[in-house]
């Protein structure tokens, strides 16, 4: 996607389940469809309906930066021409699953590093006396 001039954007949404049944529909060019209905410090607001039978889930847009880590859902938005507010959505990189924690903490001491500290220290001598 290098010579894609788009925005790319962070979204995180809360889906507040099912859509009622009296609710209207975005126009359907697309199916994964954005309306904008707010901006504030925290980010563009928005309403996303990933397919037509999928519920409709609020969202706020980051900008990425570089150097930050990427923790949420990678989209681009298009523009619609008919509607200024709405927007098809493409998604551009999955939200990251968490790694799961080890028992303990990491393994950093590779066998070249045992044999240098060897090498500079010396190894244990075990006594061959009994201790008390």
């Amino acid at each position: 996607m290098a010579g894609d001039a788009r925005p790319k954007t962070r979204l995180k949404t809360k889906s507040p389940g099912p859509r009622s049944e009296g609710s209207p529909a975005p126009a359907a060019t697309g199916d994964d469809v954005a309306l904008v209905f707010g901006r504030d410090e925290q980010g563009v607001h928005v309403l996303r309906r990933r397919g037509p039978d999928a519920p409709v889930e609020a969202g706020v847009l980051h900008p990425l930066v570089e150097g930050k880590p990427i923790t949420e859902e990678v989209v681009s938005l298009r523009p619609r021409s008919d509607a200024p507010l709405v927007f098809d959505v493409s998604t551009v990189l999955e939200r990251p699953t968490p790694r799961a924690a080890g028992d303990g903490p990491s393994q950093v001491a590779t066998e070249e590093y045992r044999k240098g500290w060897d090498t500079i220290w010396g190894r244990k001598r075990i006594a061959d006396r009994d201790v008390n």
